[in-house]
């Protein structure tokens, strides 16, 4: 495959300070692409929710909302740079998330940390001293891509906007297990419990948010208070996050406040039967296979309107691919549905394996109908599937036929 590069923003991420550079040059690409035409709602679109009071900052032209909890990028609102931007990303609550008071001087929030030789507490201004890291990756709901299963599961319907790829700041986590002396014998998972409020008269086990990953998943995870270089919003999970790269964004926890390395998995409700592979008609429970490493995927973002036809001739198709816990190699597109594929290029910078990168296919389109569509093959040699993995809930869906636009030329 042939590749795109430039040199000066390889330049750039030889530092962090390179990597979080790169943030801020994709909001202003992005920012430039959403005040175009194309971009506006069109007349008759029914009246759009608002933005609740902790995601008011927000860019709400970029946005869906589809409940308090729920709100989806537009796929014509990615843009062309690597970087998502912050005001454009989705958000993801699985239930109300605290009060903004806890964002007001986050150096001050405190994280537990046990299972470990010398179990203590930090506060973020502690952790800042133990040491830094900038991790470029991609934040993706379980469910991405829910509203193509048949079987209609509950859930919100997302389409591909439930996604993002942003830099996470904070401590490595190997670097906190330095400074407690590691972790003790026999432990199994890395469990990270979030600091929301549980509604009295409930079981907190039945709505606590508290995920537990293997512990392999350590070596890039991070405790994280900065997100695209700037403090880490509550809409995102400040003050602190646990990021853990490559996995779905629910095991990276929100506000989180314990940290803990246990033989078993969580007893909450969210890990013992939520997010997992169960059957389609069947309920989760801890047999199945639990939501956590995140597949090889990709979209075309643009041309992706069906209802906007576009001028015959010379068409840049553009897009982004992912590798999952790998980075993405190499990518594929077809304008026939699949019949036959072409080699894309990627652009842009590499931030890393747990990134998306860009690509693009010139082609030039007489009038008529195609069918666009992408697949990335990841370092590994993990492809896209054609068809998605049926599920109770939708989840991990990554088929590249249910993630293929219409497009009209004229």
């Amino acid at each position: 495959m042939r590749e795109l590069t430039n040199p000066s923003r390889r330049r750039m991420l030889a530092s962090t300070g390179g990597v979080v550079a790169l943030a801020g040059l994709g909001g202003m690409n992005r920012a430039n692409a959403a005040s175009a035409p194309a971009a506006a709602a069109p007349a008759a679109a029914p009246a759009a929710k608002p933005l609740p009071e902790y995601a008011k900052w927000k860019n709400a032209d970029a946005l869906i909302v589809h409940s308090a909890n729920t709100i989806e990028t537009k796929r014509g609102a990615f843009g062309s740079s690597v970087i998502t931007p912050s005001d454009r990303l989705f958000i993801r609550n699985n239930i109300a998330p605290p009060s903004q008071d806890i964002v007001k001087d986050p150096d001050a929030w405190t994280l537990e940390v046990d299972g470990v030789a010398k179990p203590r507490s930090f506060t973020v201004a502690e952790l800042k001293t133990l040491g830094l890291t900038a991790v470029p990756m991609v934040l993706q709901c379980s469910g991405n891509g829910r509203a193509w299963f048949p079987s209609k599961p509950s859930g919100t319907q997302w389409t591909v906007g439930a996604a993002g790829c942003v830099i996470f700041t904070g401590v490595p986590v190997k670097a906190l297990l330095e400074a407690v002396g590691g972790m003790s014998d026999g432990m199994v998972y890395m469990t990270s419990t979030g600091g929301e409020d549980i509604p009295a008269g409930l079981d907190p086990k039945d709505v606590m948010v508290e995920r537990s990953v293997p512990i392999s998943a350590i070596e890039d995870a991070i405790l994280a208070w900065e997100l695209n270089g700037e403090p880490l919003p509550l809409a995102h999970g400040g003050p602190l996050r646990i990021v853990v790269p490559g996995y779905t964004g629910v095991n990276s926890v929100k506000y989180i406040k314990r940290l803990a390395f246990t033989k078993e998995q969580s007893p909450a409700k969210i890990q013992q039967t939520g997010y997992r592979m169960a059957p389609v008609g069947a309920k989760g429970e801890p047999t199945q296979a639990s939501i956590w490493e995140m597949p090889p995927k990709s979209w075309i973002n643009t041309p992706a309107d069906p209802d906007q036809p576009i001028k015959a001739g010379r068409v840049v198709i553009s897009g982004v691919a992912m590798g999952g816990m790998t980075a993405a190699k190499s990518v594929e597109v077809s304008i026939n549905g699949g019949k036959d594929w072409q080699t894309a290029q990627l652009v842009g910078p590499d931030l890393g394996p747990y990134a998306w990168r860009e690509f693009v296919l010139p082609v030039k389109l007489e009038p008529g109908t195609y069918e666009l569509a992408s697949r990335s093959t990841n370092t590994a040699g993990k492809s896209q599937p054609e068809e998605r993995m049926e599920n109770n809930r939708g989840y991990l869906n990554n088929s590249w036929r249910d993630h293929m636009v219409t497009i009209k030329v004229a």
